[in-house]
């Protein structure tokens, strides 16, 4: 596996660090900002609606950008807006810096992708995919706990500065290493998400553009993405909230906060091994599987709140039943819309986003209605349960597509 595959995972490491470290934050940055811990939960929603937005169009805008360079200015935007960050003086410029932040890095994700699959054979491409997102999940186990310690310890403005600096690391590793690969293989610096030919330029980014959105005309496909919404949804929803449950009803030590945050990482990492074994040959079984779960632990963790011994299973739980399904969400939609390779895996990640933008909304809505931190989870298990209804849906229309392309047996004809 080239080093650059590796060094473009630490890319999305940084990057998922901030993503996810705000649910370590909250109560500190609710405090510092002078404004409740459910609005300091909509910074979360920020960075998804920036995702939503950038995915797709990013993915559209650097068809044509050499990856490098597209790698490059990229992170230079996600590190200035995290410095800005970590400088501003009230809640509105954090929600500007946040929108960029995400932007940002919704572009990189797609570019990062096409980077490492254009530089492995194709016998390597899964696997190098799987590397570069590692980098989420190892953000989750190491990155996450980390931030809410350098916020314990510091502020939560030096968990940005941290993010900050990490990220220009991996912008000079990242030029360095792509450049250095290419050259290894003899291969230019090709355009972006789209992997087009350079020589098309404009015109050749615009077919490609029109052919793949004929590419994602397909019902299936967009119900795939609510299943995906709903599904993220439902986890992020409690995890945006988990510091503050642990503290205020489970009556956890803030210091164990960062240490339970890890425990969710963790079973997302078992999860994540687990799904990646099944999703392949029964995606819609490890959908379906897993949302059931999923609402089955948010339910219990509802209920047994006030029980330390329980919530440390059930976060742990949570962890798995949250992203064994990762592997059959990301794979699955490219199975649906093989003629779309760029846009389907953009729109794929704005569907996480819808769910990761909506989700604390809910969440803060319940919250803020006097429902308590315990409410989120019972959120969590409603969008869990509407995840499985579209499941069971997305089985019966797959069933009813294979009818119809089953060739009708001919008629057998009594002899004369």
């Amino acid at each position: 596996m080239p080093i650059a595959v590796y060094v473009l995972a630490l890319g999305i490491f940084t990057q998922g660090t901030s993503e996810f470290m705000l649910s370590g934050l909250l109560p500190g940055m609710a405090a510092d900002l002078g404004v409740s811990i459910p609005d300091a939960g909509l910074l979360i929603s920020a960075f998804a609606i920036g995702m939503v937005v950038g995915a797709p169009l990013l993915a559209v805008a650097t068809l044509n950008l050499p990856r490098r360079t597209a790698l490059g200015w990229l992170q230079a935007v996600f590190v200035a807006a995290h410095v800005a960050g970590a400088l501003a003086p009230g809640y509105g410029t954090l929600f500007a810096t946040r929108l960029v932040s995400a932007l940002a890095y919704a572009g990189f994700w797609g570019v990062a992708v096409a980077t490492a699959v254009a530089l492995v054979p194709e016998s390597a491409k899964s696997r190098a995919v799987a590397v570069v997102a590692g980098g989420l999940t190892l953000a989750t186990i190491v990155g996450v706990p980390a931030g809410t310690v350098l916020s314990q310890h510091a502020s939560w403005r030096a968990a940005f500065w941290a993010v900050a600096v990490a990220t220009a690391v991996s912008l000079v590793c990242t030029l360095v290493a792509v450049a250095a690969d290419q050259r290894a293989q003899g291969a230019p610096d090709a355009p972006g998400a789209g992997g087009e030919s350079g020589a098309e330029g404009g015109n050749g980014a615009r077919r490609s553009v029109r052919a793949e959105l004929r590419g994602m005309a397909r019902p299936q496909l967009w119900l795939s993405y609510a299943i995906t919404a709903f599904t993220f949804g439902a986890v992020i929803v409690t995890f945006s909230y988990l510091a503050p449950l642990l503290t205020d009803v489970t009556g956890v030590s803030e210091a164990w906060v960062p240490g339970l945050l890890a425990l969710f990482g963790a079973g997302g990492l078992v999860g994540l091994v687990i799904g990646g074994r099944t999703a392949h040959a029964h995606p819609l079984a490890t959908l379906g599987w897993g949302l059931g779960a999923l609402a089955a632990v948010s339910v219990l963790l509802a209920v047994t709140a006030r029980s330390t011994a329980a919530v440390v299973v059930l976060v742990f739980l949570l962890g798995i039943a949250g992203y064994v399904t990762n592997p059959a969400l990301q794979s699955r939609v490219f199975a649906l819309a093989p003629g779309a390779p760029t846009l389907v895996g953009a729109t794929n990640t704005a569907a996480f986003n819808v769910g990761n933008t909506l989700a604390p909304f809910l969440g803060g809505l319940a919250i803020d209605a006097g429902l308590g931190y315990t409410s989120v989870a019972w959120v969590g298990a409603g969008l869990a349960a509407a995840g499985f209804a579209a499941v069971l849906r997305a089985v019966r229309a797959g069933r009813a597509d294979a009818g119809h392309a089953t060739p009708p047996k001919p008629r057998r004809h009594a002899p004369a």
